[in-house]
């Protein structure tokens, strides 16, 4: 009774298995859980199935792959000392860092063994390990698909199409006795080249050139083509099988002779270890805190400058979706920044659902109802916002001016930007930096070493060099973005992100709030018609300074440049001459220019002497010798105008357009209403209906919380039970076949229903619901009446009602079921 029996599959293994262990399984491969699986069995089966065996071996580590390409090209079970033996090989060609490598190896592979059996790759006790097949398949060699390893088949599959004959001229050739059993020469020739004696004097006689080639060989590709007269050197090693015929022109190297050649190690450069991630400096981290503060504020103020410049309504939408490429060149002209910055800026604002389209006819991109409400937050916590959506986004700036599968380009705000690892491998590469000493900037080849290491890449050999796959390539661009986000400064995370990932937004905005400089209310005007804003400015001193004057150059300070059309755009959102010259002196620590003034009141007193309306639309003034003067000139051809009165005159253009035009001549006209009014325009009135911020591509079904997992747990236990219960079947009937229904006639079923209430019994059932899905279940029925039965249902765990016609039998548990 105290003896257990191996497991004899991977259902038996999973059985075995204590719920934790369950539970464990599918929160490591989630893709097992859509649907709950019904019982152990559809779990085993499931989790066999390619599908979800591709996606499992993409999430081991280096080692822990190595150590399943191992198994595949091990014999099948294969003890641990063959597994270690095939890591660390047979110790001949033991160097002088081998013994602490071997070392090293034999101290991880337990650890790699328990990934393996967690997510159930790997099922067997230590004496007789097993990979599942569907793994095996995966990884081990054949002509289409190469091993990882890049061992070739072995002797047995080489051989399989050969001739009996040629068989024997192998033999003879290699000087081995001959046998009429082609299973016998098989195993003679395989015997030979796992003889290390025997093999090494064998190859003590080769030419120098057969060893060349076989040098080229060992490591793989296994597979070389031949001419119809091979050389002298191919052929020696042909006739002794050292090469064996694929096809008339390819030969491979055996699995056996290659271990030999190459002292019996699978792998040639096993990585029981990650790579450590080294520092290319190390700076003071008050330091690094200021640094990343003071991009923290540049990246929320660019977020703002970009949604500023949309306000009245944004770019155009290109009809396959996305900014055209003249659109993102304005923008990165406005913000004062390359195109690939400007990408990620306006990808940044989107992801965090402060920019939308506006779902109108002529759709364009505005900023969100949102927007409102994060400019009215303190610096610190509109940076919260912008670096939580950037950390789950899988909006990948980065990819945008390339193309995709079909060759199309691929446009910033597009829809083909999602790549569902960004923020894994985001949240992976801070975790990286998070784990260095404060200060620390590390270097990104040593970064992207340690994400290959964690994630290799299917198929790449272990010292593999190729920065192009997608991961490494999202690493490469969170390094930098998180410098642009002040994530990082000068290269170290700095001590806000840190409290972020550790202890959530709340922390990390009261660690940078103190970092951040406090906005400034005041300026310094300056006679050059410039006024120069020392540091970040006030909310309602930088909205009316931006209507007031133009930015000129931004950096440490920002310069403001006044002009007549800057000082008209004021007006014509409603302020006077008297507001303006208060608001300068309110504000300025030095004395108004008198330039400015006399700038102020000549464009007040122009402003407005034109009245455009709609008629198409026309033109209104006093002064007949303005209009005289409109009509002479050249430039107004344009606008198709024509005296209808000493005061008026009428366009054949849409007001807009002959506001702007006369404009363009040097005047200052006012638009006006039909009551004849002067309309106020406010710049930052358009908003895009109320819109929710893009919804992350999730990589693969999500992970499940503890209660699933555990309600999960319960219900395979369940299933399992009512599967594989031992049940009583009535005297008279055929014994049950594995996985039927029972089946009873209605008046058995319910007198044994009625039986199994009294004496408080579980019974075996079989049920079809109303969609006509049979399932075996296991009840303990509680009352019978109405033609229903109300039993606790070990199944689902939970007490149910069933319709007896809806029971297609059932059949007794037998007494030791229960005990």
């Amino acid at each position: 009774m105290g003896m257990t029996t191996p497991p004899r599959t991977l259902a038996e293994a999973l059985r075995a298995r204590d719920d934790e262990s369950l539970a464990g399984l599918l929160r490591a491969r989630p893709d097992l859980l859509t649907p709950v699986p019904g019982d152990i069995t559809q779990l085993a089966t499931r989790a066999g199935t390619r599908a979800s065996v591709v996606r499992a071996l993409e999430h081991l580590d280096r080692f822990a792959l190595q150590t399943a390409e191992a198994l595949a090209v091990a014999p099948d079970p294969a003890p641990y000392e063959t597994l270690l033996g095939l890591l660390t090989g047979d110790g001949r060609d033991d160097g002088e860092h081998r013994g602490d490598a071997d070392t090293a190896i034999g101290d991880a592979l337990p650890a790699a063994l328990t990934t393996l059996r967690e997510q159930a790759l790997v099922w067997g006790e230590d004496d007789r390990l097993r990979l599942v097949r569907t793994a095996r398949e995966l990884l081990a060699p054949s002509p289409q698909h190469p091993s990882p390893t890049g061992l070739g088949p072995t002797v047995a599959e080489a051989t399989a199409g050969m001739s009996p004959g040629r068989l024997q001229d192998i033999l003879a050739t290699a000087g081995l006795p001959a046998t009429h059993d082609p299973v016998s020469a098989v195993t003679s020739l395989s015997a030979l080249f796992t003889d290390r004696a025997r093999m090494g004097e064998l190859l003590d006689t080769a030419p120098a050139e057969a060893l060349s080639v076989l040098d080229r060989l060992v490591w793989g590709p296994p597979y070389g083509e031949i001419t119809p007269n091979p050389t002298p050197p191919v052929k020696w090693l042909r006739d002794r099988g050292l090469l064996l015929p694929v096809s008339t022109r390819t030969v491979v190297l055996p699995r056996e002779a290659a271990l030999h050649l190459r002292a019996g190690r699978a792998h040639r450069v096993p990585e029981p270890q990650p790579p450590a991630v080294e520092a290319v400096a190390n700076r003071d981290p008050q330091a690094v805190d200021s640094a990343a503060a003071g991009q923290a504020f540049l990246a929320v103020s660019t977020v703002e400058e970009l949604l500023k410049s949309w306000n009245g309504g944004g770019p155009a939408i290109l009809r396959s979706g996305g900014l055209s490429v003249r659109e993102l060149k304005k923008t990165a002209t406005t913000l004062d920044v390359s195109e690939p910055v400007a990408a990620f800026w306006v990808e940044l604002a989107y992801a965090a659902g402060l920019l939308a389209s506006d779902g109108e006819a002529d759709e364009r991109y505005a900023p969100t109802p949102a927007y409102d409400d994060w400019a009215e937050l303190p610096a610190q916590d509109r940076w919260v916002h912008l670096a939580t959506a950037w950390l789950a986004a899988t909006r990948t700036p980065g990819l945008v001016g390339g193309q995709d599968a079909k060759g199309r380009a691929l446009s910033a705000l597009g829809p083909d930007l999602d790549r569902s690892t960004a923020p894994e491998v985001r949240h992976r590469v801070l975790a990286l930096l998070a784990a260095l000493q404060p200060g620390t900037a590390p270097d990104p080849e040593t970064v992207l070493a340690r994400l290959r290491w964690e994630r290799p890449l299917r198929g790449a050999s272990a010292s593999a060099g190729d920065t192009t796959d997608l991961r490494s390539r999202i690493a490469l661009w969170t390094l930098n973005e998180s410098e642009l986000l002040g994530i990082t400064g000068r290269g170290a995370l700095a001590a806000h992100t840190r409290a972020l990932l550790d202890s959530g937004p709340a922390e990390a905005a009261a660690l940078l709030a103190p970092l951040i400089p406090e906005p400034l209310n005041h300026v310094l005007l300056q006679a050059d018609l410039t006024a120069v804003a020392p540091g970040p400015l006030e909310r309602p001193l930088a909205d009316m300074l931006s209507a007031l004057a133009d930015i000129e150059s931004k950096g440490g300070a920002t310069v403001y440049r006044f002009t007549p059309g800057s000082v008209r755009r004021a007006l014509d959102a409603g302020q006077s001459a008297a507001d303006l010259h208060a608001f300068l002196a309110a504000h300025s620590r030095t004395p108004v220019p008198q330039p400015l003034s006399y700038l102020i009141d000549d464009v007040a007193r122009r402003h407005g002497h034109l009245r455009i309306g709609a008629a198409s639309s026309y033109v209104r003034c006093d002064d007949e010798a303005v209009l005289n003067e409109i009509l002479a000139d050249r430039r107004s051809a344009t606008l198709r105008l024509r005296r209808l009165a000493p005061t008026a005159l009428a366009a054949q253009v849409d007001p807009a357009s002959l506001l702007e035009g006369l404009r363009e001549m040097g005047y200052a006209p006012a638009a006006e209403s039909a009551e004849g009014d002067v309309l106020i325009t406010r710049a930052g009135t358009r908003r895009t209906p109320p819109r929710t911020a893009p919804v992350p591509v999730p990589e693969g079904p999500p992970v499940p919380d503890a209660t699933l997992l555990g309600a999960a747990v319960r219900a395979i236990r369940a299933g399992d039970t009512a599967a594989t219960v031992v049940r009583k079947d009535p005297a008279d009937a055929p014994p049950a076949s594995s996985g039927s229904l029972p089946r009873t006639t209605s008046a058995e079923t319910l007198a044994t229903v009625q039986a199994a209430a009294m004496t408080g019994s579980a019974l075996w059932i079989g049920y079809v619901n109303a969609d006509g899905a049979a399932s075996q279940r296991v009840i303990a029925p509680v009352r019978v009446e109405g033609g229903f039965v109300t039993a606790y249902d070990h199944t689902a765990d939970e007490v149910r009602t069933y319709p007896l016609h809806r029971i297609t039998g059932v059949a007794e548990l037998a007494d030791d079921a229960t005990s």
